[in-house]
């Protein structure tokens, strides 16, 4: 067996890494970017958006402070429907957010009498108490009046029926105002997660 006296050549590596000029990078840098916006752009104005609650309107389901995320699409395949929480546009002042539950729906009749609220279907002929066990027992709802709901108005009131601007005293809300449903809380930590929904 003879060897060779040879020296033996240098293995290259398989593959090269390219060497990058900082403009390249930065341009790969701008990519990344462009499209991160081009994908959360959409999402923040049309799909979901944050929205932080402000005073004791909705208390106990909502504190001050506290961090929402609104969905705003679903509205655009499905009406509201009863017991949902929405964030809409005042109808007195469209630069103003509120954020109300749905109690009554169009073409139905809303009683509010001795502390509660009776809701009349016409397309089915029936009335019924509407449970709000959601709310503390000694919550009533006032004053006495009664709603009869055209074609796409809501009628929307705060959970604490005793310090709320809702459709008691500005009337009923027009569809064309709710911006999305309050479906997720991101703040506080200790009530992080999706917003739990109600039945009737």
């Amino acid at each position: 067996m003879t060897e060779s006296n040879e020296p033996k050549k240098k293995e290259q590596p398989a593959v090269e890494q390219p060497k990058k000029s900082v403009g390249r990078e930065l341009w790969e840098f701008a990519k990344v970017v462009f499209f991160a916006l081009l994908i959360a752009i959409p999402i923040r104005y049309f799909i979901a958006q944050p929205f932080i609650v402000r005073g004791q309107s909705m208390e106990p389901s909502f504190e001050d402070k506290e961090y929402l995320i609104i969905d705003e699409l679903t509205y655009q395949f499905r009406d509201p429907e009863r017991g949902e929480v929405i964030v809409f546009r005042f109808p007195g002042d469209t630069s103003e957010f509120f954020i109300k539950r749905i109690i009554g729906l169009p073409g139905e009749k809303i009683t509010v009498e001795d502390g509660k609220i009776r809701i009349y279907d016409p397309a089915q002929g029936k009335e019924f108490i509407l449970d709000e066990s959601y709310l503390p027992p000694s919550l009533e709802t006032g004053p006495e009046k009664a709603y009869a709901l055209e074609e796409n108005k809501y009628l929307v009131l705060g959970d604490n029926r005793r310090n709320s601007s809702d459709s008691r005293i500005w009337g009923p809300l027009d569809k064309r105002f709710i911006t999305g449903r309050a479906v997720f809380r991101a703040w506080p930590p200790s009530k992080f997660g999706l917003i739990p929904e109600v039945s009737y």
